[in-house]
Formats: C-alpha cells, sequence, structure tokens
C-alpha cells in the first residue's frame, strides 16, 4: 500500500525504493501486480534427524540419557547431522515429559520413607560462607520428619544417620526411596541401578530394601522434597548456628514440639498420631548396630607395616605376607585378620609417618621359631664349604695309568 500510494504522489521506482529501503525489483513486482500480497508457505525439507525420531524417543522412554550420550549412539548408526540438531529435539521431548501430570502415590503404614540431603548455607564472622548438609527422612504414610545436620555426605555419615534415624522413628520402613547419589547407586547397566555394596550389606541388616528413584525426577520423593523447604523456612531462616551439636539439639526439639506435631496438609490429621498408628508396622531393630567404620585391606610387608594414606603402622609378624582389614573411624584404625584384632592405633594426622607400638618387634625378636626358620639347617647347606675352611669339591684319587687307558682309544670315554 505504501508503495501504491508513493507511485500516485509521483514518485519513480528508484525514489519509491531510496524511501523505503526496499530494492527496486520488489517496487517494480508489487506495481506490475493486480492482486494483494500475501504469506506463501513453502513445502519444509524433510529434517535430516527425522529417520531416529522414533530411535531417540525410544531412548528417552528407557532412561533419561543425555543429548551428548544419544549423538554417540546415533553417529554409530550413520547419523551423520550436528550434535545441536539432536540436542534441540531431545531438549523438546524432555520438555514434554516434565509437563505431564501425575497420580499422587501414597503408601500404606510402615511400607515406604523417602531420603534426600539439604544444603544450608552458613556466613562465617570472617564475611565467607561454608556448606553444611542436613540428613532428612520422612515416613510416606504419617509424613513423620527426622533431620540431622552433618559436615560431610560420607558414606560412614550417611549410614551413622540412618542408625539415629531407625532409633528416633523406633522402627524400620520395608523400603527407603533415594536420588541416585553415590552412597547408594554407583551406576547404571541397561537403565538399571548398581548398588553400593556396603550399601547393600548395611540395608541387608536393617532389614529394608533401598530403592533408587528414576533419574530427573525430583517429583518421585515429592513427600522429602517439600519438608527441605519446610525446615528451610520454618526452622532455618533466622536460625544462628554456634555448633553442629547444638543445631542438632535444637532442631530435635523443634521437631518434637512442631514439625510432628502439625496438622499436616495432604492427610489433614496430626503427624503425631499417624506416627504412632505407624510403629506398629514398622520393622524391629536388630540386635547389635552395624558397623559401620570405613573398611579397607592392606597386605602387610616384610618389615611388619603397611602403608594406609600415606603413614605406615606396624602389624604383629605373625601377619606377614598376609591381607589385613583395618577398619577406620572417628580417627581410631583397628586391624583385623580374618575376625583377629591385631592392633589398635590412632590415625596419624601427619604425612609419611611410621607408627607402631615398641611390643610388636619385641615379640619378633623373642619368637625362637621365627630365628629358626631364619637361619636354620636348610640355610646352612648351600654354605657347607665355608664351614669346612674350604671351596674345594673333594676327588677321588687314581694312578695315572687308569688314565692311560683311554689315551690309547682301548677305553670309550662314556663306558
Amino acid at each position: 500500500m505504501d508503495i501504491i500510494a508513493l507511485r500516485r504522489n509521483g514518485y519513480s521506482v528508484r525514489k519509491i525504493a531510496g524511501v523505503l529501503g526496499i530494492h527496486r525489483a520488489t517496487v517494480k513486482r508489487h506495481l506490475s501486480s493486480d492482486s494483494f500480497p500475501r504469506y506463501r508457505k513453502e513445502k519444509r525439507r524433510c529434517s535430516i534427524l527425522e529417520p531416529y525420531c522414533s530411535m531417540i524417543r525410544d531412548f528417552l522412554e528407557e532412561d533419561a540419557y543425555k543429548a551428548t550420550w544419544i549423538f554417540a549412539r546415533l553417529k554409530a548408526q550413520g547419523f551423520t547431522g550436528s550434535y545441536d540438531t539432536v540436542k534441540r529435539y531431545v531438549r523438546f521431548i524432555k520438555e514434554q515429559k516434565t509437563r505431564l501430570a501425575f497420580v499422587r502415590f501414597e503408601t500404606s503404614p510402615g511400607r515406604q520413607a523417602q531420603f534426600d540431603w539439604g544444603e544450608f548455607q552458613v556466613v562465617e564472622a570472617a564475611g565467607g560462607t561454608t556448606t553444611i548438609f542436613a540428613f532428612v527422612l520422612v515416613l510416606g504414610y504419617s509424613r513423620a520428619n527426622y533431620v540431622e545436620f552433618i559436615e560431610r555426605c560420607t558414606l560412614e555419615s550417611f549410614m551413622d544417620g540412618h542408625i539415629r534415624v531407625f532409633r528416633y522413628l523406633r522402627g524400620i520402613p520395608l523400603e527407603i526411596l533415594y536420588d541416585n547419589m553415590k552412597n547408594v547407586v554407583v551406576g547404571r547397566r541397561e537403565g538399571k541401578a548398581i548398588f553400593n555394596v556396603e550399601f547393600l550389606h548395611f540395608a541387608h541388616h536393617y532389614g529394608f530394601q533401598p530403592l533408587a528413584a528414576p533419574p530427573y525426577s525430583p517429583w518421585v520423593k515429592g513427600k522429602v522434597e517439600r519438608p527441605i523447604d519446610y525446615i528451610r523456612e520454618r526452622f532455618w531462616r533466622g536460625y544462628s548456628l554456634t555448633s553442629l551439636e547444638k543445631a542438632n539439639e535444637d532442631v530435635r526439639n523443634w521437631l518434637d514440639e512442631t514439625a510432628n506435631r502439625r496438622i499436616h496438609g495432604t492427610h489433614h490429621c496430626p503427624v503425631g498420631d499417624r506416627w504412632q498408628g505407624e510403629i506398629p508396622h514398622l520393622g524391629r531393630l536388630p540386635a547389635t548396630d552395624y558397623d559401620t567404620s570405613l573398611k579397607v585391606f592392606r597386605k602387610v610387608y616384610r618389615d611388619c607395616q603397611i602403608s594406609y594414606n600415606t603413614n605406615r603402622y606396624g602389624i604383629p609378624h605373625r601377619a606377614v605376607g598376609k591381607k589385613v582389614m583395618l577398619k577406620v573411624k572417628n580417627g581410631a584404625i583397628r586391624i583385623y585378620h580374618d575376625a583377629e584384632l591385631l592392633v589398635e592405633y590412632l590415625e596419624s594426622q601427619g604425612k609419611h609417618q611410621v607408627v607402631s607400638h615398641p611390643w610388636i618387634y619385641e615379640e619378633l625378636r623373642h619368637d625362637k621359631d621365627q630365628l629358626r626358620r631364619k637361619y636354620g639347617k636348610a640355610k646352612g647347606k648351600a654354605t657347607r664349604g665355608l664351614s669346612r675352611n674350604s671351596l674345594w669339591v673333594d676327588v677321588a684319587a687314581r694312578p695315572l695309568s687308569e688314565y692311560e687307558k683311554y689315551a690309547r682309544g682301548g677305553v670309550l670315554w662314556n663306558s
């Protein structure tokens, strides 16, 4: 319409093109056309990814694989496109999956608990910040909470936290749901979780089944995800941390007086009442606690020592050449051979130190059997010549006439 209006006002084609900032050929085309211009949709070209779309969807149905993993598989199948093409399509499919609706999953009493770590920031006096972690476990039926603050998310602190939560809740649920943390899941094979062997022994000792949530699926653990925000807003905000011991004491009082007494928004009942009704359905605690020490194996050297964390520790000589197990916990090292406790040490805080008890080498010096093995008769056979003050071999003496027979050829040398 602008082109036609300017033409009626006497503008030339060149002038119209200059005013509107378009090419002269465009001006001529519209002036010569009798129809009103409209958008004409061009036929879309087939995407280079189209033959592989169903394969990508199958991969993502199996697990939430990353685009890099899928791209490598497609390249092996002959895909010649770029990684960005695959990445955009994978993101589109994952966004579609996250928009799906889910049915709320409620569990029967004593059946399931859910676990997660929460991160909490602490502002130091110097102005910097450090992070501490909250061990949070929630019973699925009653929504009874347990919270404990720790410095590091080690396997030892993880299992110790379970022991304390089982005591607090007065029982053990049938199954506990986790995300894919390394303390629980060490990898995946064909979409199935590979569990940490030490933690499987721990779960067997306490009689519960660990379950791993699908990757990138936080809604599956919704019963514990939301309580972390509740703890952050109702307990942590405005709290002045002085020590972990004091924080754990305060959060325990808060659980007893507030969190586990509130009317829950889902079942609209007091949490404590539902918890009391759930306790009879929980599993009983075992007679003894699981040994949560860090367990490592070392071979005892011939100098009656082992190496651990750059330091060397003395071991009784009867264990030389054998593999021993170290149980390390709270700065103490207990060293076992089978079920026998050989020796105990406090873990050295330095590097390249030798730590040993004096009695270890005293036992070696007074062990006559050990000295006999080292300096007994068997050792003397190779040096018998030295004991006779001569290294010459004894040879029989014969007259020369015996050798003349061999010189004349009358007797075979090998007869």
